[in-house]
């Protein structure tokens, strides 16, 4: 079976996540940098990659990598790589992306038009053709120069996978499907221990605990671009699948709650649980943040309040950060962990974080500050013969 490597893309911040989700997949880790993982699998990864890894934005099969300080260099290096290992005869190509960071090849439109002709150029001489059809699959190139270093991947997801298919309708300023669930993944919290989000919005952040908890795979609904490449058999597709209602857990129970001010809103999220399948785990209600509370112990409070980006907004961030303090000091057993790019957030809530961890959210430099709680007691296991 052949090896391929490919290119997984994330957060700035959370390639810890990503790195611990594709090798508890089985694929050997080649290289973590700044904002991506690069593995190693067979055949099976073109399909298992897109449909169990929560934390990526796409999956890319990579092509090459290699140095380039002019337009000549870039286009001779471009075709000398073995594109007809990966787009046949009829293949539909281009240069979707071109991102330049540091280096002498800066424009993106120039590097797009020409990689393109570099790559028909290659496959004219291996194919013995003066012109290609391209009307079979797509095969959307991306590529990123970073100090004069091109890194050169064949996307084999179609649209991000933060596209998980639920969430038709969304509040104004949502937090992505990936982001969230790698925030979920930071914390301790587990199935079994109460999930609260006071800022719920369209319910992002509780379903994505409800389909982690239910180990429902979060591409299981969707399709992918390379679903109908000769690289990637139907047959692994099916398997993965398969695997994926196999390890889906049908008797799990979960306490996961989500609040939110706006009652429309709310509707969106009780509409998007039940797309994800997952409402029956989740209780959404409208309710202020001034009303939380919870007769539970040892629970978690994982959220998402607002940032506070336009200039009147954030005139209210102090009065809402003192209150987000406030509430939780009464809940004296919980934990708490929230995302924000207030810099003075800590300063309101009126206690010091336990931890604190840089994420870039798209250009915008946030904080997931970590408040531990206590950890609950351990449950006296009861031996047969003992009760």
């Amino acid at each position: 079976m052949s090896q391929y490597e490919f290119l997984a893309p994330c957060h700035f911040g959370l390639e810890s996540v990503l790195k611990k989700e594709v090798m508890d997949l089985g694929y050997e880790i080649k290289q973590v940098e700044d904002g991506r993982v690069i593995f190693s699998g067979d055949e099976t990864a073109f399909a298992r990659a897109n449909i169990f890894l929560r934390t990526t934005e796409r999956i890319l099969l990579k092509v090459g990598k290699f140095k380039a300080e002019s337009f000549d260099e870039l286009f001779e290096k471009t075709k000398d790589l073995p594109w007809e290992n990966y787009i046949p005869k009829d293949g539909k190509f281009w240069v979707a992306k071109a991102t330049s960071i540091k280096s002498k090849v800066f424009s993106p439109s120039d590097i797009q038009s020409i990689m393109k002709k570099a790559i028909v150029e290659r496959l004219k001489q291996v194919y013995k053709l003066d012109w290609f059809p391209e009307d079979g699959e797509e095969y959307p190139i991306r590529v990123t120069f970073m100090k004069d270093e091109i890194t050169i991947g064949i996307d084999t997801s179609g649209e991000s996978l933060h596209k998980r298919g639920y969430r038709k309708l969304a509040s104004k300023a949502p937090i992505t499907e990936t982001l969230a669930a790698a925030l979920i993944m930071l914390t301790p919290w587990r199935e079994d221990r109460i999930l609260l989000d006071p800022f719920c919005g369209s319910g992002t952040i509780p379903i994505e605990a409800a389909m982690l908890g239910a180990n429902i795979a979060p591409g299981i609904n969707r399709s992918f671009l390379a679903e109908n490449w000769s690289l990637a058999p139907k047959k692994v597709w099916y398997q993965a699948i398969e695997e994926a209602n196999d390890v889906r857990k049908k008797d799990v129970q979960m306490t996961i709650q989500g609040y939110d001010l706006d009652g429309d809103i709310i509707k969106a999220a009780r509409q998007n649980a039940a797309l994800a399948e997952v409402d029956g785990y989740i209780h959404f209600q409208q309710r202020p943040l001034s009303e939380l509370s919870h007769s539970k112990k040892y629970g978690f409070i994982i959220t998402n309040p607002p940032y506070g980006e336009r200039l009147e907004e954030r005139e209210a961030l102090p009065a809402l950060y003192k209150e987000i303090g406030r509430v939780y000091a009464n809940l004296d057993s919980w934990s708490m962990f929230l995302i924000t790019s207030y810099e003075d957030a800590v300063k309101y809530i009126g206690r010091k974080e336990d931890k604190n961890r840089k994420i870039y959210n798209g250009m915008i430099k946030t904080y997931f500050y970590q408040f531990m709680g206590p950890r609950p007691p351990k449950k006296n296991i009861v031996l047969p013969g003992e009760e």
